[in-house]
């Protein structure tokens, strides 16, 4: 699948059109449903080599916060062969009691997946996880970037930050109010 025809078939998959809450409180008539398709096996498939072709040198670690994330970090490490943690919104109360899955040490070099970037508070708040831990994020990327604000406060808090793919690639051209 060329990018194009992924930017269409990701459009054509999961492109609600109605009166939506962000979780940033902004209202849209218009919302990206992830779950729609981060459940394809021929998106998720297609989506892995993008990540992978954008992965800097030097990255030892995929991570991907729940519960968006995990398809997509899953595919991007498959597609890297680089290992993968998964990062709880909040530390479990039972078992480990871990709120990161999978192995992270202090000298990795990480890059974090993430789905739809709006405000990037979810993912900051997933880099802020990483790195009170003494790893390093090298990059934060995300499938869709809606163009409000994500890329301006990732920068700001001193990540790299790329997307696969803007609004403008799969067709939206309105943003939110």
């Amino acid at each position: 699948m060329t990018r194009d025809e992924l930017a269409k078939r990701i459009a054509e998959t999961a492109i609600l059109h109605g009166d939506f809450t962000l979780r940033s409180g902004r209202k849209s008539t218009w919302y990206i449903d992830k779950y729609l398709f981060s459940t394809k096996p021929d998106i998720l498939r297609a989506i892995g080599p993008l990540f992978a072709k954008l992965i800097p040198e030097g990255t030892t670690l995929l991570a991907g916060a729940e519960l968006g994330g995990i398809p997509l970090v899953t595919s991007a490490s498959m597609a890297s062969d680089l290992p993968c943690i998964f990062i709880r919104n909040q530390k479990k109360e039972y078992g480990t009691a871990k709120q990161l899955e999978g192995i992270l040490q202090r000298e990795d070099q990480v890059v974090i997946v993430e789905d739809i970037a709006t405000t990037g508070g979810q993912v900051l708040e997933a880099a802020e996880t990483i790195t009170n831990i003494g790893a390093r994020v090298l990059s934060i990327i995300a499938v869709i970037d809606r163009c409000e604000g994500a890329r301006e406060n990732v920068e700001t808090a001193g990540y790299n930050f790329q997307s696969l793919f803007t609004t403008a690639d799969l067709g939206i051209t309105e943003t939110a109010q």
